[in-house]
């Protein structure tokens, strides 16, 4: 079962403040072409807005019909697009074209500049990730936001590797190694683990993240479920079975729901037990999601109600190691 926001205290600012591109998915496949409100932060700002989280955005979105169209999608979620991430020129796009699995290739219009506009109030958590944190000149404004002293603020991070609109491999790793220190909680793909780390283990690029600083790290592994790890723990979680329409935004659905965990998960958020939770109501989120078109994340109704039927007909499962107990599965396995 997950918690609702009235189950944690109310904060004096959002709980959730996500920092990072928002943009137009076009989408392209053998039936023509459709247009989603996108990008990774965007989509993981709204999934927080739909899981009823308290949540506010430092973008930036265009003067044009495609910037309307994602800030009205995101205030139907509930979520504050902040003052100043409009501007006046054209929204960035991402032209999707889906294979017969479901899964994208992505090609990108997009520049990237962060609003000088700063959040008054701290939030609980900052999120932040992929395009944002790469692509300059935003990517330094981002890194200033963080290096700001927030003790009681919880950062997370999904580096969405989209490589390309990246340099070389080793300045891509450059630049999010030296970004964790600044962070808690890294999620990535193993997408991006076989792209930042190749021919590393899970395990191994879990235990560097963890050891540049990072409390907690969460790894996507597709079919085959996801690996959470701290310094003293790792857990496994299935992945749910279902019927792929998409996979788009599936990754931005588990980001949303992880951070909705850690919030909900109060002082233990962290302890394997806590991580249970967090992780299979993340595995739940994103299932949903890959069920249907384009990045359409749960409500919290939507994600309790297929929670409790998957614990009643399948019971919940995770196995929780203590840390590098095992070898790990190889990046591709």
């Amino acid at each position: 079962m997950t918690a609702h926001p009235e189950d944690y205290p109310a904060a004096s600012g959002p709980d959730v403040l996500v920092v990072g591109e928002s943009l137009v998915d076009i989408v392209s496949t053998t039936n023509g072409t459709t247009e989603h409100p996108g990008g990774s932060p965007a989509n993981v700002a709204y999934g927080l807005g739909c899981l009823g989280v308290d949540t506010s955005l430092l973008t930036s979105i265009g003067g044009d019909r495609r910037g309307s169209v994602v800030e009205n999608h995101l205030a139907r979620a509930g979520v504050r697009v902040l003052p100043g991430s409009r501007h006046p020129g054209r929204t960035a796009t991402a032209t999707a074209t889906l294979t017969a699995e479901g899964s994208a290739r992505y090609d990108f219009d997009i520049s990237w500049e962060l609003p000088t506009a700063a959040p008054i109030v701290i939030p609980r958590i900052i999120h932040t990730g992929s395009i944002a944190t790469f692509l300059a000149p935003g990517a330094t404004a981002v890194r200033a936001l963080l290096e700001q002293p927030r003790p009681e603020c919880m950062i997370t991070y999904d580096p969405n590797i989209r490589p390309e609109l990246l340099g070389t491999q080793a300045e891509a790793r450059s630049m999010f190694e030296d970004l964790v220190p600044l962070t808690n909680v890294v999620k990535l793909s193993n997408e991006d683990a076989m792209w930042l780390y190749p021919g590393h283990s899970f395990d191994d690029v879990a235990s560097r993240i963890l050891k540049l600083g990072a409390e907690m790290v969460a790894m996507t592994l597709g079919p085959g479920g996801s690996l959470l790890a701290t310094r003293t723990a790792k857990l496994f979680i299935p992945a749910i079975k279902c019927v792929v329409e998409d996979t788009i935004g599936a990754g931005d659905s588990y980001m949303a729901a992880l951070i909705y965990g850690l919030l909900t998960g109060g002082t233990d958020g962290l302890a394997p037990s806590q991580l249970t939770t967090i992780g299979h109501t993340a595995a739940m989120a994103a299932a949903i999601t890959v069920g249907r078109a384009g990045a359409s994340p749960p409500t919290a109704e939507e994600l309790d109600a297929a929670l409790t039927a998957h614990a009643s007909s399948a019971g919940i499962a995770g196995m929780a190691l203590p840390f590098g107990a095992g070898d790990g599965a190889p990046n591709g396995a």
